[in-house]
């Protein structure tokens, strides 16, 4: 983390103004894991609440190195963290097909208890690996508290928000309410981005940027490219669905959606990619 600090305060430092969105695949699951290793003494919270609680103090981990890192540099630059709801349709089909595992491994009499126990649940075999929770992944469809987060931005905060996705949350009437399920992280900033007209939308991952034919001999890194070439590659199936995909989607939406640059680039390249040396470059 105080790596990535570290290159996120260079650009600070440049003048950019920055929101941070981050994941929480792994801390999302270990938090399930624990409400449901307690459930015999407190209550388990239910998966939006364990959305949230993970946006909090993975967001507080994010913001005290960041707010250091600073400070070491006397930079008089506010940190905030905004615990994010993003709204999603209630007649979205991805709640009809649950398609993202989270939490541990069962065996099949747990799985067979739990069911007893919680009749909505869905949990079935994970590539032969044993039982897991399966939980929807609907398409976010505005962040509820993007008004708040480009005040702070106008204000030249730097903002982490939409952590994990955000709280996935359906409109009932005048009233919000959080709904079992995980919004892809990715297509969640895009949401965020477009709604606060940012120019760029940097996607950061493990590898230096996108592929096609990834893993292969032939395998070629994409370094610049139009968003129609991106979508033609996309058509025809180049991008995992649980990896690179929801890059790309999120990349092509943002340029679809008026946004000027899109970056798919290596987390530890943050500061080249910035400048359009490094990573997948992606105009219209």
């Amino acid at each position: 983390m105080r790596f990535t600090a570290t290159q996120i305060a260079t650009l600070v430092e440049q003048g950019l103004r920055i929101v941070i969105v981050h994941g929480n695949g792994p801390q999302i699951g270990a938090t399930v894991i624990r409400h449901e290793m307690g459930r015999t003494k407190v209550p388990p919270l239910p998966l939006h609440a364990c959305g949230a609680e993970t946006q909090g103090f993975l967001g507080y981990i994010i913001q005290q190195s960041l707010q250091d890192e600073l400070s070491k540099r006397r930079t008089s630059k506010a940190v905030a963290t905004v615990v994010t709801q993003v709204l999603v349709e209630q007649n979205d089909p991805a709640f009809q097909h649950p398609s993202k595992p989270i939490g541990p491994f069962y065996t099949r009499e747990q799985r067979d208890a739990l069911l007893q126990e919680r009749r909505d649940l869905v949990i079935e075999e994970d590539s032969g690996r044993g039982y897991r929770r399966f939980v929807p992944s609907p398409d976010p469809k505005a962040v509820i508290e993007d008004e708040a987060i480009r005040v702070l931005v106008d204000e030249e905060s730097v903002v982490i928000a939409c952590g994990g996705g955000g709280v996935p949350v359906i409109r009932q009437g005048n009233q919000l309410k959080g709904v079992e399920a995980v919004i892809d992280k990715d297509l969640a900033a895009e949401r965020l981005a477009t709604s606060i007209h940012a120019e760029n939308l940097v996607i950061l991952t493990d590898v230096q940027g996108v592929y096609v034919n990834y893993g292969k001999k032939d395998q070629q890194l994409l370094s610049k490219i139009s968003r129609h070439e991106l979508e033609m590659y996309a058509k025809k199936g180049s991008f995992a669905a649980g990896s690179m995909g929801p890059k790309v989607e999120a990349a092509i939406r943002f340029l679809r959606n008026g946004g000027k640059r899109s970056v798919i680039a290596s987390l530890g390249d943050l500061e080249r990619a910035i400048k359009g040396s490094t990573g997948t470059q992606v105009t219209n």
